[in-house]
């Protein structure tokens, strides 16, 4: 019986709210809110009317049925109720605030707001960002421009705060949700209007602190998330633990266990994920080791909370995921897996691993452990984890009594008086003026972002260290660090360093040199000026590196005779134009700037495109096509290429230029073409099966010269390809080119882009067709696969129609601005409009069409003549817009 409940009970569920989102409705209101209100009781109604028929027959098969169960079902149906005549309060763009205690779910549901805003599209961008307690302001401006698919070329602050203003303003709608505030956050310094500047801008602020969000940031509604009440506290337990709690001997103490748990979700969910499938008596352990806890003197959380985190961790399986959870609490905001690499390595955490390859998979295996056992969440970025600030007091603690590491930050304690000094491994330190004699185990060091004129002169006794990092440090003379025999993994990432001295070839058992963003060092070809000063060939004599992160300024900098065959892992540079804000999932970036394939291919860049992941060309010199210069063989291993600003480019790949029998591009997943002005075709000729069969993203802009996106041949091939986007293409007057031969050659019904979800086509003047159809016999011999779901049109003012709707039955979203040849929309004819079923595009939320005067003339007749129709045809239509 318990089986039929459930099942019930899931799709009742449908209709539900989670308690630790029940105050979701209050923050919207829509006009379709009304008709959908009464689609969901009607839908309630059935839902109840099947559970209650499930009881019954249930118990006329002698099933017994728990009286709370009907009582939960009916309360968070009539709690729903609730909810879902609130969505009808006022719609005011102003800005709310969410506030609660910490690890009570605030995140939790302002995530779930952001994604209902999304699927409903009741915006039209959603944008969610976490503050914590140290705002970076800049990393706050790059995440919203990342949403917004921007990229800053200002530098200072300020300038891309007024640039960021200007680009917000620019939607109609929008909504932003800041997460976590501590304090007061300047939005002008970030570059985010206020909702009386911006009147389409809705803010949604969350605060463990009522009164930061009342007064500081002067909100006007108010939402508190409260802990969860005992038998919801129940549920959610029991919900994550499993079914194993409802053994009749284990059930009473994993009550008494949620109990403990304060009614916390972030407690409750990390110690149920850590007693699941537990044996009764390490129940009965961990029901003690909570009760018996002392006071944690951590500020702002309760006893049961760390307790409860505590005995969680103390039941992560293995020495080296505890060893990484203690790391990761080091950490504020986020934590970059580089990162972990960087001290993991140092501390020798991964027993067992050889490479740094080896050493990063097993810290990939590690994190999604704690990612399983909830002590590390999800950003949505492989590259970058973040950690509750709850979990990361408990981590600290842990370490602090433990004897992992020490932090030591701008304090006058004497060295002295630590602890263990020679057993000292990892220092996290801002004040360097101490000595380190008596610290020959230390194998982590990080002096991050300090002033340091030069390095101190006893940093030479630390015979041990392994990791060094200087990140964001005004620096000075290095010289000395060429002491540091056994150093392998040196940071200058974000540093002003000018010079790196010559001795850095010392190094030798140096395994991963960070210099990224290191933008004032001067770097210089052989012979050149500065005998202090290393030059690009001082890296050969590195013999173990096999990670490398650096700019290099100009390509005349390159050595002919420079190798990089060890490295595994890179993101290299060449020219000044580069950013490195964005976060690289790739393991091997290269970035070409002015660079001349006549004479800067030397043979250690032609050794690194062959194995390039993420490939960016900008102004390239030397050749018609990509292809042929850089890689006869076809970029085997590359994922990501970008091409821009390059006026002697016709061609991406020609297949006259192809060598490899495996073709052109067979691993690639994102396409990026930018002002190419002379691009005739992306790929010219006939090429092998294969080619191109992974690219699921393409985006073109500025490409004048351009006719046709693909060839059909080409095109057939794209059968993982999910979104389109071509913009400001003047040439461009089809998507697919329509070569009779290939045509021909058709024999049966072949759906083109099969996966495609996204197709936005924008400021193509000469575009007459959106996809070629070919009938043979009365047989569709080619056609468009069935799954897009937005189709966005704009300024196309050739465009003559659209696809047929029998092709767009999953279509969710539909805008059409400024077509005006544009007559027909749907092409009704043959369709039944007489018995009340027409059912055009069942699936579509949203419906925007302007300045297309043919259309709109079209669609304003049939709304008054067949409006009933109109309206069932597009029964799931939510938003439209027809002047």
């Amino acid at each position: 019986m318990v089986e039929i409940v459930v099942s019930v009970a899931a799709k009742v569920s449908e209709y539900l709210v989670d308690p630790a989102v029940r105050q979701l409705g209050y923050l919207f209101n829509y006009r379709a809110n009304i008709e959908h209100l009464s689609l969901q009781v009607e839908k309630l109604r059935d839902a109840r009317a099947r559970l209650q028929h499930s009881v019954d027959e249930a118990i006329g098969n002698g099933h017994i049925i728990e009286d709370d169960s009907r009582y939960q079902l009916s309360r968070e149906a009539r709690k729903k109720a609730g909810v879902a005549v609130q969505i009808l309060g006022d719609r005011q763009f102003e800005k709310d605030r969410v506030w609660g205690l910490g690890g009570v779910g605030k995140s939790t549901l302002v995530k779930q707001v952001a994604e209902k805003a999304e699927q409903e599209k009741l915006f039209r961008k959603v944008v969610m960002v976490p503050v914590f307690q140290t705002p970076d302001f800049k990393g706050i401006q790059q995440q919203i421009a990342d949403k917004l698919g921007m990229k800053f070329e200002e530098v200072s602050e300020q300038g891309r705060a007024d640039r960021l203003h200007q680009r917000i303003k620019q939607e109609n709608t929008i909504l932003i949700i800041l997460d976590d505030l501590w304090a007061e956050l300047e939005l002008e310094k970030v570059g985010i209007p206020s909702p009386d500047d911006h009147k389409g801008c809705k803010l949604v602020l969350t605060s463990r602190n009522k009164q930061v969000l009342l007064n500081e940031m002067s909100t006007q509604k108010d939402f508190r998330v409260q802990h969860l009440q005992e038998d919801e506290t129940w549920i959610l337990f029991k919900n994550t633990a499993g079914d194993s709690i409802e053994n009749p001997e284990l059930q009473p103490i994993a009550v008494d266990v949620a109990k403990e748990c304060a009614g916390l979700p972030i407690a409750i969910v990390t110690v149920a994920k850590a007693l699941k499938n537990k044996n009764v008596s390490i129940w009965k352990d961990a029901l003690q080791q909570l009760k018996s806890q002392t006071s944690t003197n951590i500020t702002g959380m309760k006893t049961k909370v760390y307790s409860s985190l505590k005995l969680s961790y103390e039941h992560l399986e293995g020495d080296e995921v505890k060893s990484l959870c203690l790391l990761c609490g080091l950490f504020s905001s986020y934590i970059h897996i580089r990162d972990l690499l960087k001290y993991g390595v140092g501390l020798r955490l991964f027993q067992g691993t050889n490479t740094l390859e080896e050493a990063k998979n097993r810290i990939d295996t590690l994190v999604d452990n704690l990612k399983s056992s909830n002590f590390l969440l999800e950003t949505g970025h492989n590259a970058v984890v973040r950690m509750h600030d709850h979990v990361r007091s408990t981590a600290r603690k842990i370490a602090s009594e433990q004897r992992h590491v020490f932090t030591h930050q701008k304090t006058t304690v004497r060295v002295e008086k630590w602890p263990r000094i020679d057993e000292l491994q990892k220092l996290t330190c801002e004040n360097p003026k101490h000595i380190f004699e008596g610290m020959k185990q230390l194998k982590v060091l990080d002096f991050s972002r300090m002033q340091l004129p030069s390095l101190p002169l006893s940093i030479q006794c630390l015979a041990n260290l392994r990791t060094l990092c200087l990140d964001g440090c005004k620096l000075g003379d290095i010289v000395i660090i060429a002491e540091l025999k056994k150093l392998e993994i040196l940071s200058l990432m974000d540093s002003d360093i000018e010079q790196l001295p010559r001795e850095i070839a010392q190094l030798t058992h140096l395994r991963l040199f960070d210099l990224k963003s290191s933008f004032k060092l001067k770097l210089y070809s052989m012979g050149g000026e500065g005998k202090s000063n290393a030059c690009l060939a001082e890296l050969k004599h590195l013999s173990h590196l096999t990670s490398l992160d650096i700019q290099i300024p100009d390509a005349k900098l390159l050595p002919k005779d420079i190798v990089f065959e060890n490295l595994v892992r890179y993101r290299i540079f060449v020219g000044d134009v580069w950013s490195w804000e964005e976060i690289f999932e790739a393991n091997s970036t290269l970035k070409l700037n002015k660079f001349d394939t006549s004479l800067h291919l030397v043979d250690g860049i032609s050794k690194l495109l062959k194995r390039t992941e993420d490939l960016h060309l900008r102004e390239l010199c030397g050749g018609t096509n990509v292809l042929s210069k850089l890689n006869r063989e076809g970029f085997l291993k590359l994922k990501h290429l970008n091409v821009e600003s390059s006026p002697e480019i016709q061609y991406i790949v020609n297949s006259m230029d192809l060598t490899s029998s495996h073709g052109a591009f067979p691993v690639m997943e994102t396409l990026s073409l930018n002002q190419l002005i002379n691009l005739q075709e992306v790929c010219h000729g006939q090429f092998p099966a294969g080619c191109f069969g992974c690219l699921r993203k393409v985006e073109v802009e500025d490409c004048d010269g351009l006719k046709f996106l693909f060839s059909l041949s080409v095109a057939r091939g794209l059968s993982r390809l999910e979104e389109t986007k071509v913009t400001r293409c003047k040439s461009m007057f089809e998507m697919v080119s329509q070569g009779r031969k290939e045509i021909k050659e058709v024999a049966v019904n072949v759906p083109l882009f099969p996966e495609l979800r996204s197709l936005t086509l924008e400021d193509l003047p000469k575009l007459k067709v959106l996809m070629l159809q070919e009938i043979r016999d009365g047989q569709l011999l080619l056609s468009l696969g069935g799954n897009l779901r937005s189709l966005k049109l704009q300024n196309c003012m050739s465009l003559l129609k659209l696809f047929p709707p029998s092709l767009l039955q999953n279509l969710e979203e539909l805008i059409v601005e400024n077509c005006g040849q544009l007559e027909h929309v749907f092409d009704l004819e043959g369709l039944n409009v007489d018995d009340g079923h027409v059912g055009l595009l069942p699936k579509l939320g949203k419906l925007r069409l302007i300045g297309s005067t043919k259309v709109e003339a079209y669609m304003q007749l049939w709304q008054l003549q067949k409006s009933f129709l109109f309206f069932y045809g597009f029964c799931s239509c939510r938003q439209y817009h027809i002047p």
